[in-house]
């Protein structure tokens, strides 16, 4: 689809008044930090000269954007990775280093949520030890991503890792994302379309926090 400059104005604001609607029903949103993960994707460049990339990255990629992007636990660098492993390791790592500052949980795509946890299921014990021991596992080699992110592991923090060990170590997972940040106070993904089939995949990790979704949109349209 055809955009310009104007495109990623109108998306902030609509995403401002979106969240003055929501600000309306739950409390103290203003107090913390939003767990968002968000990637971007190689971008192109068409015969002509013209850039061509997916509506997201274009958003993400704009300054409009940065402006905003310390609103979230994931620092702006890790969200730029074009490595999407990397990003999701790093965006993940620091979203459970603030898990105190986390007041919302939000995700584009239903589908990405899935691939989160799967993520979380392989990789916790790993993150755990990066928490411990303020060291960035090797495989990171996105020197922005590890700079950001050591930026913030402040030092060694056995108490912390410890606990997500605990929340992490149960036979079941269900709730685990809400006790992992026990300040979430609501969740956005898209679950609509073909995103619905993850409804009751998102409702057992959550367990019973509110979904929102103020986005009504279709690509195809």
């Amino acid at each position: 689809m055809p955009t310009t400059a104007k495109d990623s104005e109108r998306i902030v604001f609509f995403s401002n008044l979106t969240e003055t609607v929501i600000n309306t029903y739950i409390d103290g949103l203003g107090k913390g930090k939003g767990m968002f993960l968000m990637f971007i994707k190689q971008e192109i460049i068409t015969p002509s000269g013209l850039v061509a990339r997916p509506a997201m990255t274009s958003y993400y990629k704009s300054s409009h954007f940065k402006k905003i992007s310390s609103s979230y636990t994931s620092p702006y660098e890790t969200i730029m990775c074009l490595d999407s492993k990397q990003s999701m390791y790093c965006q993940l790592l620091c979203s459970l280093i603030r898990g105190d500052e986390v007041v919302y949980i939000g995700i584009a795509f239903a589908s990405v949520f899935f691939r989160a946890i799967k993520f979380l299921e392989e990789h916790w014990q790993e993150m755990c030890y990066s928490i411990r021991t303020r060291n960035v596992s090797d495989w990171i080699t996105d020197k922005s991503c590890q700079s950001a992110v050591m930026n913030i592991i402040r030092g060694p923090n056995s108490k912390l890792a410890n606990l997500i060990e605990l929340l992490f170590h149960v036979k079941s997972w269900k709730g685990v994302i809400k006790r992992l940040w026990p300040g979430a106070k609501y969740v956005y993904a898209i679950l609509t379309g073909s995103m619905a089939q993850y409804i009751s995949t998102v409702d057992f990790y959550y367990s019973g926090l509110p979904l929102v979704l103020t986005g009504y949109a279709s690509s195809e349209c």
